[in-house]
């Protein structure tokens, strides 16, 4: 019992580090960051494909829905502590993607 709360906690302590990361100003950019890709962009615009935008924030939200799915299913509800962790989670989902709403690259 006590192993299964320990491990929900530990569970929400990763979710809710996710988010906090995936909220975290990138970077400034810089010039020669620009100038680098300026130039891949003209030396392959006929075959470019463009990539996914941020492909790490949106396997975080996947990873967080199969985790909320899964303590949605959770046999027990750990002393309301399953519905607070559930909670956190949609907020979490909710605040990645936030970011990608507020994507401008």
């Amino acid at each position: 019992m006590k192993l299964k709360i320990v491990s929900l906690v530990a569970l929400t302590g990763l979710i809710l580090a996710f988010a906090f990361l995936a909220s975290a100003p990138a970077a400034p950019h810089t010039p020669g960051n620009k100038a680098i890709a300026a130039a891949a962009s003209h030396t392959n615009t006929t075959t470019a494909d463009p990539k996914e935008p941020h492909p790490q924030i949106r396997e975080a939200i996947e990873s967080l829905r199969r985790a909320k799915a899964h303590m949605e299913h959770a046999a027990h509800d750990f002393g309301g502590h399953r519905v607070e962790a559930i909670r956190a989670t949609d907020e979490a989902i909710r605040q990645l993607e936030i970011c990608l709403k507020y994507d401008k690259d």
